[in-house]
């Protein structure tokens, strides 16, 4: 990232997901957690209404990093790596939390949920119009995905959250890129590589039968 470039801002984000993929498109760890690192930032420059998502991002994010730091870091390289590895011995929890010690899998399946709204609310920013209602994008965003993982409290306390999102230009004067349509430009050109490190993830966890782990 360039010298006084917004560390808040998206764009470092993004490209942090740009470089993930390796010549095989196997998703490596380490920027991958980086770019989650950076979407947590910048959640919280929009205040405490996406506080449900960092805060339990934040602790997924904490516990590949000590799997990145033991002995067996090499086995958490990428994700494939890592499915790999816990599979073949029987550390992942299949049937019920709680019976096998956290898994690399479990917690990156639901990072991997929080991306795909994540990823449906930044585009829905990207081709709306201007007069368009950051709540409604949200709600719709987070319906199609995340609202699928929650109990009904959770779900009616973010649908309530989101009447209290900024407009659609402060979101995008808040990437710290210029002007919005300097945003929306940036949005185009770097999304599509977290719609790829999603359909990677989520073809990689369907093949393992993973999608529905506890």
């Amino acid at each position: 990232m360039a010298d006084g470039e917004d560390v808040h801002g998206l764009k470092g984000v993004l490209v942090m997901f740009q470089s993930c993929l390796d010549s095989k498109e196997e998703i490596l760890m380490d920027p991958y957690l980086e770019g989650w690192k950076g979407l947590v930032r910048f959640l919280n420059t929009m205040g405490p209404i996406f506080s449900f998502i960092s805060k339990d991002a934040v602790a997924k994010i904490q516990i590949m990093e000590t799997f990145r730091g033991s002995e067996q870091q090499e086995n958490y390289i990428s994700l494939q790596a890592m499915v790999n590895y816990e599979l073949t011995n029987g550390l992942v929890d299949l049937k019920q939390p709680g019976t096998y010690p956290t898994s690399g899998c479990r917690t990156i399946l639901r990072l991997h949920r929080a991306l795909r709204w994540l990823h449906l609310f930044l585009e829905g920013l990207r081709t709306s119009s201007p007069s368009s209602k950051t709540s409604t994008l949200c709600t719709d965003s987070y319906n199609a995905s995340l609202a699928n993982y929650h109990p009904w409290i959770i779900r009616k306390a973010a649908t309530m959250a989101f009447y209290a999102l900024p407009t659609r230009d402060a979101f995008l004067e808040n990437m710290k890129v210029g002007t919005t349509e300097a945003a929306i430009e940036m949005l185009g050109e770097a999304l599509p590589s977290i719609s790829r490190v999603y359909d990677i993830t989520e073809d990689l966890f369907t093949q393992h039968k993973l999608l529905d782990l506890p």
